[in-house]
């Protein structure tokens, strides 16, 4: 078992953690707090910006699904009548200055979660300096400054935060890194605007959030059909995301036979990766296709998602904004 795999054996099972997580986690707590206080007293300033800022993240490390809600937030204020952009870090970027992305970005430069938010539709800059990035978008015409991932980047003042919720896993056992998976204390969820369940089990004030997927489409041609079509079949299922058997048991409950081939999160793909020299189908995240259609053949699919959440925290998040802008 490598030392990832028994951490988190730790983190969200019943193996104590090793000895020396206990004292780093402590050293980690302290640092956090210093920090924080530091923004609070205004030793560290946080910069705020002329439109109003909404910010996604979460407690833990991982995956619990903080792109499709940028993109679903996204495409619901578009839709009534604003103009949002997304700041994001870019994480694997190569980029040293804050760049507004064009139709056609390089995952390999600008990191593949970015690339991802923009094939929807949404402007998007990265940039390790996250007030110069967003005030990219808001030279492009953005009205509303979306920050991806970004709830413990104190530079960038905030109007709301959303802290998004692992309704399976939720918070492991509830330590600060590296004794457990927490960036922040549980009590920050107590400051937070919203929290965002995503799929599992609800807690009191939890907005529920579902990804659903039911389609598939070629990576070689774009072309779309049913993820049904597959049920009953062995596939290749790939996942260089945070939490990669969200995706396997997705599959599984399609009706698939999976084999799974899990990576580290942001993998950056090579073709021997995905030589499975057995023709049979492989099926990965949207965010891992992003990186994998130059390697392209003809039996690799993407499966995109999208979050469905409820009409009225939409329109919430609007009303709250608008207010905001004023």
């Amino acid at each position: 078992m490598t030392l990832a795999e028994r951490l988190e054996s730790a983190w969200y099972g019943t193996a104590p953690a090793p000895w020396w997580t206990g004292p780093l986690s402590w050293l980690y707590g302290g640092i956090v707090a210093l920090r924080r206080r530091l923004y609070r007293l205004g030793v560290l300033r946080s910069e705020r910006l002329p439109v109003p800022v909404i910010v996604i993240g979460n407690l833990s490390v991982g995956g619990t699904g903080k792109t499709p809600l940028t993109i679903a937030l996204a495409e619901a204020l578009r839709t009534r009548g604003l103009a949002p952009g997304v700041v994001s870090r870019g994480y694997g970027s190569t980029q040293t200055l804050p760049v507004l992305l064009d139709a056609s970005p390089d995952p390999a430069q600008v990191g593949d979660e970015p690339c991802l938010i923009r094939a929807s539709g949404v402007p998007v800059a990265v940039g390790r300096d996250r007030p110069a990035a967003a005030k990219l978008l808001i030279e492009a015409g953005c009205d509303v400054v979306i920050a991806d991932d970004g709830l413990q980047h104190y530079a960038l003042a905030r109007d709301l935060e959303i802290c998004v919720i692992d309704g399976v896993r939720r918070f492991g056992n509830g330590r600060l890194l590296p004794a457990g998976p927490l960036r922040e204390p549980m009590s920050r969820l107590e400051k937070v605007d919203y929290r965002v369940c995503n799929g599992g089990v609800l807690a009191p004030g939890d907005i529920p959030m579902e990804l659903r997927g039911a389609t598939v489409r070629a990576l070689f041609d774009d072309h779309a059909k049913p993820l049904s079509d597959f049920a009953g079949q062995t596939v290749h299922a790939v996942a260089a995301i945070g939490n990669p058997a969200r995706f396997f048991a997705s599959l599984r409950a399609q009706g698939l036979e999976v084999i799974e081939h899990p990576f580290a999160d942001h993998h950056a793909f090579v073709p021997g990766d995905l030589s499975f020299d057995d023709g049979k189908p492989v099926l990965m995240t949207e965010k891992d296709a992003v990186k994998c259609r130059a390697l392209a053949q003809a039996h690799w699919w993407s499966v995109p998602v999208r979050a469905v959440l409820p009409p009225a925290f939409l329109d919430d998040i609007e009303a709250r904004v608008r207010r905001a802008a004023r």
